[in-house]
């Protein structure tokens, strides 16, 4: 059974990395925000967080920085995953005393007034700014195919204001799509638990379609929420395989609005396009599973459909995306709906 099951996941695995190589859709494709539409929707922020109120493990426990209303602007700063360890003069060697302990620094947590168990955070995020520098590492040990890439490597980058993409080589130019690789809510424990896998309340999902213009849902589990965002990717690949994107820090405007009188179990997200839902697992097949049945979930619960046509319509329809592989053996995969099927808006 071990055997058979090993080789479904193979099989399972590929089947969805040929969907994206036969032209499937990828984050570049879908929801763009143009720089005109970006600037004029972008509301005033009225709060603002600094780059040093940080913290890095995710606990009820921890004290919040700021307290809001209902519907407010946050305007935050981000340090980058390192937390200032690496530099724009950090050199290959520097990495072999890299503290993992401090990796993800997070801005925040915020309380948002209002927000109570069984709420739903909507988190808009309407600005994300890319700010100086960036990097991208293999660290030995770390990585989907860590046991083949074995030597440290490092690449810097260097970023203007404006700019559009990242220079890999003199013929690589890479379109910048930053988004916030850490995003979560406060768990219900008390444990200081780790950001590096993706969890319930969020926390590392690495997922590149979580950026400009979309909403990110959030199931709160303690009174005010206790929402954190960090650990900004200039630009990510779906998986992030190597183990870090390119890592920067960050200026973010986001907005904060409670919904009351419907659950969900794991963050849920959306753009004018489309409604997409993202399930964590210790294998593809646990969260592709549980992709699946969110998205069942939202098509009977939101839309109205019997359960077996909302199945039905998950295959004809649904788009499966590996978010990321890279926290073995933590996965995240997520289910994209478009909206442009549905005559009742």
């Amino acid at each position: 059974m071990k055997k058979q099951h090993y080789q479904f996941s193979k099989m399972f695995i590929a089947s969805l990395i040929i969907l994206h190589a036969a032209g499937c859709v990828t984050p570049s494709d879908e929801g763009q925000v143009t720089e005109k539409q970006a600037e004029t929707d972008i509301p005033e922020p009225q709060f603002t967080l600094s780059g040093d109120q940080t913290h890095n493990k995710f606990s009820n426990t921890i004290t919040p920085v700021l307290t809001v209303p209902d519907g407010s602007v946050i305007e935050v700063y981000t340090e980058e995953a390192s937390d200032g360890q690496v530099t724009s003069d950090t050199e290959v060697e520097d990495l072999a005393d890299l503290d993992f302990d401090q990796i993800h620094p997070l801005t925040g947590p915020v309380f948002v007034e209002g927000a109570e168990p069984g709420d739903i955070l909507a988190v808009k995020l309407h600005k994300i700014e890319v700010l100086d520098y960036g990097w991208n590492s293999i660290i030995p040990g770390f990585g989907f195919l860590s046991e083949e890439f074995t030597e440290p490597y490092l690449k810097l980058f260097r970023f203007e204001k404006g700019d559009s993409f990242a220079l890999f080589d003199e013929n690589i130019k890479i379109p910048l799509r930053p988004f916030p690789g850490v995003m979560g809510v406060a768990p219900a424990g008390e444990e200081m638990l780790s950001t590096i896998p993706p969890r319930a309340n969020g926390g590392n999902m690495d997922n590149p379609y979580l950026t400009e213009g979309t909403t990110v849902y959030f199931p709160v589990f303690v009174e005010g929420a206790l929402f954190s965002i960090g650990d900004l990717h200039a630009v990510q690949g779906l998986g992030e395989v190597c183990g870090t994107a390119i890592e920067a820090p960050s200026r973010i405007i986001y907005e904060v609005k409670v919904v009351k009188n419907r659950k969900i179990t794991e963050p849920e997200y959306e753009t004018d396009d489309y409604y997409a839902v993202t399930a964590f697992g210790e294998t593809l097949d646990i969260a592709a599973k549980k992709a699946v049945r969110y998205m069942v979930d939202y098509l009977a619960d939101v839309r109205g459909l019997d359960r077996t046509d909302a199945y039905a319509l998950c295959s004809l329809a649904g788009d499966l995306h590996i978010a990321e592989v890279v926290d073995v053996p933590h996965m995240l995969v997520c289910m994209h709906i478009p909206k442009g099927i549905f005559t009742n808006p």
